[in-house]
């Protein structure tokens, strides 16, 4: 009986001994000589082509810079569809699995929120690329991204609505399914009313869902408005049909949107409908504005045989920006890392210099691009101040 008294004191000990190593925070997210860099972003589904732009300039990223502390880093890239529920899978998955130890991702705000109390319970930084709602870093300090945020996009494009296309009346038509589009409308909306001086120079505000292929009953509402122009932010898919749709109805209004149309499937699908349609990106490979840009543009050109595009250029500065804070961390702790990501200042970036706000937001210029003769062409970039 002593002896079998022993052995079960002894296997209790060594049960609870597994457990509380199972508690123990993992601070090094790496194996020996290996570092792992999680990315969770849509590689199929309605927002595809932004998440698979977004990897290719990742994967260029570290190629160029694949070793850091004398490790080599190695990606760990997870497909979230571009659904709400499989983004928030991804990156516990990254971080319960794969044991990475800062994650980049994703293409799509609402995506992007799905991580956000996942990633700031683990401890574990994330870096935004493009998701731009103010929602995505908000009381989260553990999120962080490298591109402006919708309040400053919105009153860009709000500007050049009313400066530019000396627009009175302005029409919005908006995805309430996505976090991005109704905030973006949102801001667009409040900038333009502050411009005119008058909550009617709105006149009307619609809306769809994610996947819809008809529009023609919001369409023929805003037509009846006869506004001036029309704000459209969503995804590229979406955004090209309802264009396309309200040239076939007659819409001769100039249609404005975000940084989603800046995929060449807008093109594709818009076909001549989309010509003139003006929308904000975060970079354009027609002005580089830092000697990274340059270098940037050679070895993607090299790489993929295409010119650079903002989605592209933002994945590379999410890779660099983690990079840079896990070197001047001088460790693999998620949490002195999220430290140095916080403290990023005028970190040279391809898509321009990089500086985080208490918030985790770049403050950052925006470019204005339009579609012209089936191609994206720069029209202007806009200062943070203006």
């Amino acid at each position: 009986m002593k002896k079998k008294a022993f052995l079960f004191i002894l296997s209790a000990i060594l049960v609870l001994g597994l457990l509380a190593g199972c508690g123990t925070k993992q601070t090094s997210g790496s194996d020996s000589d290996v570092i792992k860099i999680g990315v969770f972003e849509p590689m199929t589904g309605a927002s595809a082509a932004g998440g698979e732009m977004t990897v290719e300039g990742i994967k260029l990223a570290n190629e160029k810079l694949g070793t850091v502390l004398g490790k080599k880093v190695d990606l760990v890239i997870v497909d979230n569809k571009s659904d709400k529920v499989e983004a928030a899978n991804a990156a516990s998955r990254l971080i319960d699995k794969d044991k990475v130890v800062a994650i980049i991702g994703s293409y799509g705000s609402s995506l992007s929120m799905a991580a956000g109390d996942i990633v700031k319970a683990a401890q574990i930084p994330a870096v935004g690329c493009s998701p731009t709602n103010p929602l995505v870093t908000l009381n989260n300090d553990y999120y962080f991204r490298v591109c402006f945020i919708d309040p400053f996009q919105g009153t860009v494009m709000a500007n050049y609505a009313f400066k530019d296309l000396g627009a009175k009346k302005a029409a919005i038509i908006q995805d309430v399914q996505q976090d991005y589009s109704v905030g973006l409308s949102t801001y667009f909306e409040q900038a333009f009313i502050e411009l005119t001086g008058s909550e009617n120079s709105i006149v009307g505000k619609t809306s769809y869902n994610t996947g819809d292929q008809d529009f023609s009953a919001q369409l023929t509402n805003i037509k009846s408005l006869n506004p001036d122009v029309i704000f459209a932010p969503g995804n590229y898919g979406e955004s090209a049909l309802l264009i396309k749709q309200a040239r076939d109805l007659g819409i001769t209004a100039p249609i404005l949107g975000g940084d989603t149309w800046e995929a060449p499937e807008f093109i594709e699908i818009g076909g001549a409908a989309v010509e003139g349609a003006v929308y904000s990106t975060h970079f354009t490979s027609e002005s580089p504005v830092t000697e990274v840009s340059k270098t940037f543009l050679e070895d993607y050109k090299a790489k993929y045989d295409k010119e650079a595009n903002a989605f592209a250029a933002l994945g590379y500065d999410a890779y660099m920006v983690i990079i840079d804070a896990i070197e001047k961390a001088g460790s693999t702790d998620s949490v002195v890392i999220r430290d140095k990501i916080a403290a990023t200042k005028d970190f040279v970036g391809s898509t321009g210099i990089i500086t985080l706000d208490e918030n985790g937001d770049a403050v950052k210029s925006a470019v204005i691009n339009q579609v012209k003769d089936g191609k994206f062409v720069y029209l202007t970039t806009v200062e943070p101040t203006k």
